[in-house]
């Protein structure tokens, strides 16, 4: 089993900046991804990270915006977002699954958080 817990959402303005972090517990040698979810639109992959950092996959949409980082001795995943646009506005889900996949289905994850909401507007 793992637990993941998400926090760092708000609100901000166009341009600003955030911090994510997934902290998880049990089993916690993961690969961890965020999604985001708008509202009346499905669960999409954000960013990814393999248990040791070389494997990373990115939306096109934050390429250059958005990076994904890892701290193993803390359990904790971070997603440091800049630039944030309108469009980025969303809840921030953390997700787990054992073994890194370029694959990016929601179905691919097996555990989940319960989502930070990060709102973008002037």
């Amino acid at each position: 089993q793992v637990q993941l817990v998400e926090s760092g959402g708000g609100l901000v303005q166009p341009g600003d900046s955030l911090k994510l972090s997934c902290a998880a517990s049990g089993r916690a040698d993961q690969t961890i991804a965020w999604f985001q979810q708008a509202p009346g639109k499905e669960r999409v992959l954000v960013a990814a990270i393999s248990r040791n950092g070389d494997g990373r996959v990115f939306m096109d949409s934050v390429k250059g915006r958005f990076t994904i980082s890892r701290d193993n001795a803390k359990n904790t995943v971070y997603l440091q977002m800049n630039n944030l646009q309108p469009e980025d506005t969303a809840v921030y889900y953390c997700a787990a699954r054992e073994f890194f996949t370029y694959n990016t289905s929601p179905s691919n994850y097996d555990y989940w958080g319960q989502g930070t909401q990060v709102t973008v507007s002037s």
